[in-house]
């Protein structure tokens, strides 16, 4: 069992280093680069991306009644997001320490940079701003819980479960009551140290 998630660790690895290959030759390709962690682009491709904006009228119009009439129902979600990132802040910066547990850097979580584009119009970058936001902060939410599941209660479900957080893998097997009693303790203690997750995902402890 050990042998195999140490293969499959391995390929994340592997794949994970293909991935910021591919970044790389993307940034020499479309001419931006990062400086003091802010995307930076080449003035060439400022220019051609003013080209190649479409006009937010243009926009509107090439969209469908119903996206237009869904998109406060859409837009409205901003406030139980925002309350969720208040809410998950303040239980992590409260409770972790208590329990030892590292805590996940939310900015490594939360990406917001496409309204860097230039040939975006202002409703898409708006549209983008939205997206990059709500969607980082599940991402964020989903890996302090995924660190207090582990903490609490790392016992996998009955049934095949699609895409968990990456420290689901190691939890014990369901019905396996022998090994609860005995690695209960022990798996605490990884979750203190933050083991099996390669880091403590994108960002570390912070």
């Amino acid at each position: 069992m050990n042998s195999t998630v140490e293969k499959l660790r391995e390929s994340l690895r592997e794949l994970q280093g293909q991935l910021e290959k591919e970044g790389l030759e993307a940034r020499k390709r479309f001419q931006y680069r990062f400086s003091n962690g802010r995307v930076v682009f080449e003035e060439e491709a400022r220019k051609r991306g003013r080209r190649l904006r479409v006009r937010w009228s243009v926009f509107l119009r090439r969209a469908r009644p119903w996206e237009i009439v869904t998109a406060p129902v859409i837009y409205s979600l901003i406030i139980p997001f925002v309350l969720l990132d208040i809410f998950v802040t303040i239980y992590q910066r409260i409770c972790f320490p208590v329990y030892g547990i590292p805590k996940v850097d939310r900015k490594a979580y939360i990406a917001v940079d496409r309204h860097k584009l230039t040939y975006l119009n202002f409703m898409q970058k708006l549209n983008c701003l939205y997206c990059g936001y709500c969607n980082g902060l599940l991402s964020y939410v989903r890996e302090v819980a995924g660190r207090t599941e582990y903490y609490w209660c790392p016992i996998k479900h009955a049934r095949v479960m699609p895409d968990r957080h990456e420290k689901y893998q190691h939890f014990l097997e369901f019905g396996d009551a022998e090994s609860w009693d005995k690695h209960f303790h022990t798996m605490k203690k990884r979750a203190r140290a933050c083991e099996d997750c390669d880091g403590c995902g994108p960002g570390g402890a912070s």
